[in-house]
């Protein structure tokens, strides 16, 4: 029998596995904090990644797929770095989504995910826009790789479709995936107006030092890999180690999601 996601949350709770974070106080979105069973099955999991992929790790044996033997180190690094690592890595200028507000309900909405809301909607409801924009590419079935992925992505976020919905989708997928507006006006919720689509940068801003200005700017990062990365240098000279090599490392990363969902999977902690 299939549980629903409130089901599990519940549970999780009740078993002292995972709690809302500051529940006592309404609780906040996208955070969620470790209980004491939670603590020793994260702890455990951990504990079995990083002894079967560096402690245990057999420096002499070609794995399967790898072109030869390679060595496997440790790493832990900061989670606050100098803002140029992420200019250099493009998440300062490119990591964002577009995203709307309702003038109404003052919900938020991303782009992409107000479109594939809408769309999956279309057998009973279908704006007339899209009805518009599905005329013009009915008879194209194909799909990118890209448009693909965007397909599977509001499959498992939203369930499958039925036949025909899957094939609105299909066709609206097409004409929509170069734009960066939303194709209808209307909250999918309780279908006010929606604000013009606006940049949305993913990164959590935190001042360092006294001075609260641009100088004084940081961010937590958004994933862990940049600490490998520009710790290169450091591992080599150290560990002697010779290309090629593997780091790992286990870390908290910070994503400010327009809107967490999906419990632990989409959260921005």
């Amino acid at each position: 029998m299939s549980k629903s996601m409130e089901q599990i949350v519940a549970l999780c709770k009740r078993r002292g596995f995972i709690f809302q974070n500051s529940d006592i106080y309404g609780g906040q979105q996208g955070f969620w904090d470790y209980g004491p069973l939670g603590t020793e099955l994260k702890r455990n999991v951990r504990n079995a990644w990083y002894n079967s992929m560096v402690t245990n790790h057999d420096e002499l044996t070609v794995p399967e797929g790898a072109p030869s033997p390679f060595q496997m180190v440790g790493i832990e690094t900061s989670i606050i770095m100098h803002p140029s690592v992420w200019k250099a890595s493009g998440h300062y200028d490119l990591f964002h989504d577009f995203m709307v507000d309702c003038k109404s309900c003052k919900s938020r909405f991303r782009v992409d995910h107000i479109s594939t809301r809408v769309i999956l909607d279309a057998g009973t409801q279908a704006p007339i826009a899209c009805e518009t924009y599905m005329q013009d590419v009915e008879n194209d079935t194909g799909l990118s790789k890209a448009q693909q992925k965007r397909l599977d992505k509001a499959i498992q976020e939203y369930g499958k479709p039925t036949l025909e919905e899957t094939m609105s989708l299909d066709s609206y997928l097409k004409l929509a995936a170069g734009i960066s507006s939303p194709p209808v006006a209307h909250c999918p919720d309780c279908h006010g107006e929606l604000t013009d689509p606006r940049e949305f940068n993913l990164m959590f801003k935190t001042i360092v030092g006294a001075l609260s200005g641009e100088e004084g700017t940081a961010f937590l990062r958004p994933e862990t890999a940049q600490g490998m990365f520009v710790n290169f240098k450091n591992v080599v000279d150290s560990s002697r180690v010779k290309l090629p090599f593997g780091i790992a490392q286990i870390g908290k990363s910070f994503r400010n999601e327009i809107t967490p969902r999906n419990f632990t999977f989409r959260s921005r902690e």
